[in-house]
């Protein structure tokens, strides 16, 4: 018994101690339990109607949604802060491991600088990875060239679109990755906006199974140009564009230069009106 309360008291002691040297845990749990919360209340809502079909059911699970962004949002900015305010000492290495995958390349380049006291701490090593990622697609950077074949078992090139005069969206993708299909009805939508302006998609799909990516083309009404080597996880673009989650994408100028990336949701009409206008 003794040993189990020295164990519990020196747990406590540990945890005040953290609690001490972190100013930012107690903000960080509380939004931790709010997205707990919209999380259950979600959970709950699709155990009551698996298939989505009650409008009350829709209309709640949106409005979840969007509470559940917002606060990703304010938890983003909450570590943008401690990365900023903290360049001297450790503090930043738990929440830049926590939330890299929400940073943007500009915002984890300047988490991860050299001249900070944390950048060599080796649980940041998946994010220096991911920023070296980053970098092989980086606006300001060329597009590297791709050859693939189409899904008529042609063979093609990037290059046949990409540096060619107009902007070209390369969207990297699969038949199989659900965030992939939440996000095409958006990207769909803006290539049928912008396309007779001169905006072009070109989808790289990551699938392995021929069938099962022509299928997803043709029910999602994905009417721009595709290839795909049909080797997944080990496609060509993983390597050469740093992919190792999709949905992703780069957006090419007509010059052949990428001026950004993993443009999703609202960012990607947003810069389509910046280029085009309304």
């Amino acid at each position: 018994m003794k040993k189990t309360l020295s164990t519990l008291l020196a747990a406590t002691l540990a945890l005040a101690m953290q609690a001490q040297t972190d100013p930012y845990q107690a903000d960080m749990e509380q939004i931790d339990i709010q997205a707990g919360a919209i999380i259950n209340e979600y959970r709950a809502i699709s155990a009551q109607d698996p298939n989505g079909e009650l409008p009350e059911s829709k209309k709640r699970a949106a409005e979840l949604s969007e509470k559940l962004d917002s606060l990703r949002d304010v938890q983003k900015t909450l570590v943008l802060r401690i990365v900023r305010d903290n360049p001297d000492n450790q503090i930043p290495v738990r929440y830049i491991k926590e939330t890299m995958y929400d940073f943007s390349y500009d915002e984890l380049k300047a988490a991860l600088s050299p001249k900070t006291a944390y950048y060599d701490n080796p649980e940041l090593a998946k994010a220096r990875q991911l920023l070296a990622a980053y970098e092989k697609r980086a606006p300001g950077t060329a597009f590297k060239e791709l050859a693939m074949q189409d899904m008529a078992g042609s063979d093609v090139r990037l290059s046949q679109w990409a540096g060619r005069g107009q902007y070209v969206l390369v969207d990297f993708w699969a038949s199989w990755c659900g965030p992939c299909r939440q996000e095409m009805p958006n990207v769909v939508q803006n290539y049928e906006k912008y396309h007779q302006k001169g905006f072009e998609v070109v989808g790289v799909s990551f699938d392995q199974k021929k069938e099962s990516w022509v299928n997803a083309v043709q029910q999602m009404g994905m009417r721009w140009p595709q290839m795909s080597d049909l080797k997944g996880w080990k496609c060509a673009a993983s390597d050469a564009y740093g992919i190792f989650s999709i949905p992703s994408n780069v957006l090419i100028d007509p010059a052949g230069k990428i001026v950004a990336m993993d443009l999703r949701g609202k960012a990607l009409g947003e810069k389509l009106r910046e280029i085009y206008g309304e």
